[in-house]
């Protein structure tokens, strides 16, 4: 495994909320989301029930904070996608990034770099419906994703005791 640090910029965003039964549910999220100061527009897509959010340029991005958003709505997060924009970064299957200041454990990667607008899909166990976040854990051998405790492994790596670690997949 190795680490390396770069700069990105996160832009938007595509969120799955849980638990919603009607509208007002749906419009509770959307107004939560929008009052997080990061966060430029939200529209809604009421069929699919996701929400797709602009951040402010320069922003910095708490994808915590937009967990946490929906939470305190009384609803929890089934899916996060982030776009951002990324130098010429190469990612291997269980290689730590830093990116805009954000440390990431890639479950996925085949050496290929990520250059320009990129998608990223967190698999936190508090970003996933349960049986997704069973598919993801799955597919790492390290006791970190295993265990939902982040942070450990990129511990290993030099990120920093205590620091926060988003595991993600391309």
């Amino acid at each position: 495994m190795w680490a390396v640090s770069s700069m990105a910029q996160f832009t938007n965003a595509s969120l799955k909320a849980a638990g919603l039964t009607c509208s007002m549910c749906s419009k509770a999220v959307k107004k939560a989301l929008e009052d997080v100061a990061f966060v430029q527009e939200v529209k809604v897509d009421i069929k699919t029930q996701e929400y797709n959010l602009v951040f402010k340029e320069s922003a910095d991005v708490e994808f915590d904070v937009l967990k946490k958003a929906v939470e305190d709505a009384g609803f929890s997060v089934a899916s996060l996608k982030v776009t951002g924009s990324f130098p010429e970064v190469h990612v291997k299957k269980d290689s730590h990034v830093k990116a805009h200041g954000r440390n990431f454990h890639f479950l996925n990667g085949n050496g290929q770099a990520l250059r320009g607008e990129q998608t990223l899909t967190l698999v936190d166990k508090d970003f996933l419906s349960d049986k997704d976040y069973k598919k993801h854990s799955s597919v790492s051998k390290l006791e970190c994703v295993k265990t939902g405790k982040t942070g450990s492994c990129c511990e290993k790596e030099g990120m920093g005791a205590g620091e926060r670690v988003y595991h993600v997949v391309i």
